[in-house]
């Protein structure tokens, strides 16, 4: 049984199918949502004259929300599942686009608090969305699926641009930006709550083929009342002390009911060199990485490490050589272009390998990390385009740079085997 299954002739849709569907459509939303501010702040700066530092803080302030609950959003949907985690925070990040445009009548202060507040909404769904595909899809299926939910976001925000800008133009002005896509995710919250489920083998109507699929070489997730089935993993002939630092394996691989974490290994989690590999390093390429793995039968390092690379290159690449090589605006946004598509396979050098039940957990990690940036990344774009004249250079300069020594620390420390159980 693979991803596309040929039986729908019969009727039946598989439930992973409709549960990814709704994952990157939450994904796609979310990054339209946070994505239309790019669009809507110019017409709101013609009404309100703001500054480009003014910009920079109210676009930057999102992310001030979003860093707070990725780690937070990992652990409780670890521990409760994704349905319930995820529902919550659609509807959040809905109420607060909603409320944008009152925000912005009060004052900007009003404005940068709805922002954040928009950010603690959608901060849990990126960890929440790659735990439910750790419990929803095989390890043969996960790189390509991981991959369609990276090119979700990009959907998004490509989304976003043109549907905002017909909106913002329209008759109905910028507020009706953010009531146009404030329904949108109002719609897809009810169709979650209709369709979503944290685990397979809650999923009535699901086949016993399907199911059979999704759970083989699947083992199940520790909690406090399953501990005594554990026992501890001889590292290297030594043996591991009886704590939090624990590597546990179930004795029995096979599990009939479904378990969520009561307990995460915070210790283990920051003593694996695999898991700070992911902190410092910040679609067709998922099925590419996919077939090299399973079919072409290359290691699985040598496949991320490679992805990696060439993720990497692809938008350095661009972003330095746009300045002198792009003469008209086309050029560049050809460029540019081909420098995410390339950005893509950076997807394939994920964190599903080596700890599936703490998929949540450590995409939290590593996306906390990614937006320590973010704090003052943005606010201080704004500000050196006002000191250097809208001088764009320095900024892809930067940008490359630490792409560069992020991809560094991933090539150096990354692992591919499961070293958290």
């Amino acid at each position: 049984m693979v991803l596309t299954i040929t039986n729908w002739w019969s009727g039946y849709i598989p439930k992973r199918i409709i549960i990814i569907f709704l994952c990157i459509s939450a994904i796609i939303i979310s990054y339209a949502d946070r994505s239309n501010m790019a669009i809507a702040i110019v017409y709101m700066t013609k009404e309100f004259n703001w500054s480009h530092s003014t910009q920079g803080y109210i676009s930057s302030s999102f992310y001030f929300g979003y860093i707070t609950t990725q780690i937070i959003g990992g652990v409780l949907t670890d521990k409760f599942g994704g349905r319930r985690v995820l529902a919550i925070s659609a509807v959040t990040w809905t109420l607060f686009t909603l409320l944008t445009p009152i925000a912005a009548r009060i004052n900007i202060y009003c404005l940068i608090l709805c922002r954040i507040c928009l950010g603690i909404g959608e901060g849990p769904t990126y960890p929440c969305v790659h735990s439910l595909i750790s419990k929803w899809f095989p390890p043969e299926e996960r790189t390509r699926v991981v991959s369609a939910v990276t090119v979700s976001t990009f959907i998004g925000m490509a989304i976003a641009m043109p549907i905002s800008n017909l909106l913002g133009s329209s008759q109905f002005g910028w507020e009706s930006i953010f009531w146009v896509f404030a329904i949108v995710g109002s719609f897809w919250s009810v169709i979650w709550y209709l369709y979503g489920k944290s685990d397979p083998r809650d999923y009535s109507g699901i086949s016993k083929d399907e199911l059979d699929w999704i759970l083989k070489n699947k083992s199940p997730i520790s909690s406090e009342n399953n501990f005594e089935n554990y026992q501890i993993i001889i590292d290297n002939n030594q043996r591991i002390p009886a704590n939090e630092n624990d590597m546990l394996l179930p004795k029995n691989q096979i599990s009939s009911g479904s378990f969520y974490v009561h307990k995460v290994p915070w210790k283990l989690i920051f003593s694996r060199r695999e898991v700070w590999a992911i902190l410092l390093c910040q679609s067709f390429s998922g099925y590419i990485c996919d077939y090299a793995i399973n079919k072409l039968k290359i290691r699985v390092i040598i496949v991320r490490k490679s992805s990696n690379i060439i993720g990497t290159l692809g938008i350095t690449t661009s972003l330095l050589l746009i300045p002198y090589l792009a003469e008209t605006s086309v050029e560049g946004l050809f460029m540019i272009t081909a420098g995410f598509a390339l950005y893509s396979f950076q997807a394939a050098s994920f964190l599903l390998d080596i700890a599936p039940n703490y998929a949540g957990v450590l995409c939290g990690l590593g996306i906390t990390c990614g937006m320590v940036p973010a704090f003052f990344g943005i606010a201080l774009t704004g500000w050196i385009l006002e000191v250097t004249d809208n001088d764009w250079n320095i900024i892809w300069r930067v940008c490359s740079l630490f792409n560069f020594i992020g991809s560094a620390f991933y090539l150096l420390l990354a692992g591919s085997e499961v070293v958290i159980y």
